[in-house]
């Protein structure tokens, strides 16, 4: 019984959690692959929410949910789902135009800002408590100025080559990526990840009032399909970009809409009912190297001394927040029963 516990607690959590990392990494090199080709970002972004709705409406019927109980939706409920979704549109937009302007290793890099992020947002919220004289305190703000730091870094300074694909006599455009454009991408995927840092405060204080993770998560690429719809079609203008092809667009669309937009949030939201959100957020350097190795055999990425000074500043500063919330959780008792994920006071939720 111990060893079964053990699993679903500990070995089944960690191995999903890598599993999604090594799928959103693919995801994006896949998605840079396809708009080399030709693929529009507002298409891809349309049809993946989409496919993900698609695969995941019959989920509801297969694997209905066992809690009995459950609040019936309000309009108040539909409107924080539907707040869900307008982020999570604008935070994709932001993403996949930025790795359009830049690489998957920036915005792999770019990810380790979300602990910072939420943490900033945590206090400016007032949902997180400064003891300046604690060294867990003081810990996370040093994380997060460093992981700022880190972020200009990758951003302001691209640097010299040290790694690079054999030369190509039909070479990647990615090799000639215009120093502007590097800065815009490293904005946009900033904005990204600030987004989805307000994404997880809002999405955890919505489970604890509907505690169903398929019907939320079903129900938030429904919105963020009805929201991209929309907004996409009169940005991209061109009819042509919307007709599919059996090419790499067609297969990076159901990727993403199968193991991105369905597969991966179902993943976050019961990782975040089941861990919290610093368990989420400990994997993210794990997506450096993936994004990193995977850029420079598909597309032909020259690895820059900047990324990977920025990403080691980057993972420096993630695992001195992480290490400081660390710390007050040992120090906090914790309720008869109960479990804290002490990112946030709204991220609160109870152990499975």
């Amino acid at each position: 019984m111990g060893w079964r516990r053990w699993f679903q607690k500990d070995v089944l959590p960690f191995t999903a959690m890598v599993t999604v990392e090594c799928t959103n990494v693919g995801l994006n090199v896949l998605f840079k692959a396809a708009t080399l080709k030709g693929l529009s970002y507002y298409v891809f972004i349309v049809y993946s929410n989409l496919v993900a709705t698609l695969v995941l409406l019959p989920l509801l019927f297969l694997f209905p949910n066992p809690r009995t109980g459950l609040p019936s939706f309000n309009l108040s409920l539909l409107l924080k789902v539907f707040l869900l979704g307008l982020i999570g549109f604008l935070a994709d937009l932001c993403g996949y135009i930025g790795i359009n302007y830049s690489s998957p290793t920036l915005d792999s890099a770019m990810s380790n800002l979300t602990p910072a992020f939420t943490f900033i947002l945590a206090v400016f919220f007032r949902m997180e408590s400064l003891a300046l004289r604690s060294y867990s305190t003081q810990a996370k703000i040093m994380g997060t100025l460093v992981s700022i730091s880190g972020a200009l870094v990758v951003v302001l300074y691209k640097g010299p080559t040290i790694l690079s694909t054999p030369s190509d006599p039909n070479p990647s455009p990615m090799l000639g990526t215009p120093p502007t454009n590097w800065v815009i991408g490293g904005l946009l995927c900033a904005l990204q990840f600030l987004l989805n840092s307000i994404w997880y405060i809002l999405q955890t204080h919505v489970m604890k009032a509907y505690p169903a993770e398929i019907v939320l998560v079903f129900l938030y690429n429904l919105c963020g399909t009805i929201i991209s719809a929309p907004v996409c079609f009169i940005a991209e203008t061109n009819l042509s970009a919307w007709r599919l092809r059996p090419d790499i667009a067609l297969v990076a669309i159901i990727y993403s809409g199968c193991l991105g937009s369905s597969f991966g949030s179902l993943v976050h939201t019961w990782a975040l009912h089941l861990k919290g959100p610093v368990y989420i957020s400990i994997f993210k350097p794990l997506s450096i190297a993936i994004a990193a190795a995977l850029s420079v055999i598909f597309l032909g990425d020259a690895l820059s001394l900047g990324s990977v000074v920025g990403a080691i500043i980057l993972s420096v500063g993630f695992y001195a927040v992480i290490w400081g919330k660390s710390k007050e959780e040992q120090m906090k008792p914790l309720p008869i029963g109960m479990g804290k994920a002490p990112l946030l006071e709204s991220y609160k939720v109870e152990n499975m």
